[in-house]
């Protein structure tokens, strides 16, 4: 989605960059290395040509309900293109720079912010309906174009019934499809680069290092983002709904809300629960 991608590519880049830590704590020139190289060849073959489909087929869904194809301005697709690949860097670079410093739990904190931000607009949006907006398409095969707009719903059975055929929907499927092809390939070689830079050593665990398998390492992975940083977003949206309702305001709920799911996620997330999750694969003395 437009208004999501941004995040992702950002979370992309930094992710791959983590998984390559060990391998580029000591480069001096990160944009000359394989992991960038490979990192913008992802993000260029991949994920752009992915956006740009979903854009053209889907253009509703896309935008999350806010543009159709007549009204989707050149310059958007132009920035929403380049932008799939520059985050992507951007994040790369920030995280290239903690590694440095060897802050490695730093690097992958800047990965799951990347997913926190990309989920909480899927699940909260900027009005609370984002799951609403992602869970509809009203498009057949071969049309750009829904014949019945979206329009928000109050919470029912029947609301979530028909959110759930979404699953079927051609947005959906082709979703699958992209993911069968870009999903293994991410996965594959995250996994392969931390698996790898353990033989450079300073483990704090050498037979964990050993017997760690990257498979393990892919579960890890996967744990630490739809886990971790959507279940984070998950309770960001419930709270501000919660305080918004309870306070019939929703700048107070949203300001509360806020307050109080930093203070949940500091304190469980970052110092805890994901300090431990994340030590499993750094394995940083």
């Amino acid at each position: 989605m437009v208004q999501v991608d941004v995040f992702w590519s950002f979370a992309f880049g930094a992710g791959f960059a983590s998984a390559a830590m060990r391998q580029l704590k000591n480069q001096d020139k990160p944009f000359e290395s394989k992991f960038f190289v490979k990192t913008l060849l992802y993000l260029s073959i991949f994920f752009v040509p992915s956006g740009a489909t979903l854009l053209w087929g889907f253009p509703e869904w896309e935008t999350m309900q806010v543009g159709r194809y007549q009204t989707i301005p050149a310059w958007l697709v132009m920035l929403f293109t380049l932008t799939n690949v520059t985050q992507g860097i951007l994040g790369y670079w920030l995280a290239y720079l903690l590694i440095r410093r060897n802050n490695f739990y730093g690097a992958f904190l800047l990965t799951g912010l990347g997913y926190f931000c990309m989920f909480f607009i899927l699940v909260h949006g900027w009005d609370g309906t984002g799951y609403q907006r992602f869970f509809y398409s009203c498009s057949d095969w071969g049309a750009r174009q829904c014949v019945q707009l979206w329009q928000p719903r109050e919470v029912s059975w029947q609301a979530v019934l028909d959110w759930l055929s979404w699953l079927k929907s051609p947005v959906a499927v082709t979703l699958y499809a992209m993911g069968v092809v870009m999903l293994p390939i991410v996965f594959y070689w995250m996994s392969d680069w931390i698996k790898k830079g353990y033989q450079l050593g300073e483990v704090a665990n050498k037979d964990r290092a050993e017997k760690l398998s990257r498979l393990t390492i892919v579960f890890i992975l996967m744990r630490l983002v739809f886990i971790h940083c959507l279940g984070s977003a998950i309770v960001a949206s419930l709270l501000i709904h919660g305080f918004t309702k309870l306070l019939n305001s929703t700048a107070l709920g949203w300001i509360l809300g806020l307050l109080v799911f930093i203070v949940l996620l500091y304190f469980i997330m970052i110092k805890r629960l994901g300090l431990w999750e994340v030590n499993k694969i750094t394995l940083q003395k």
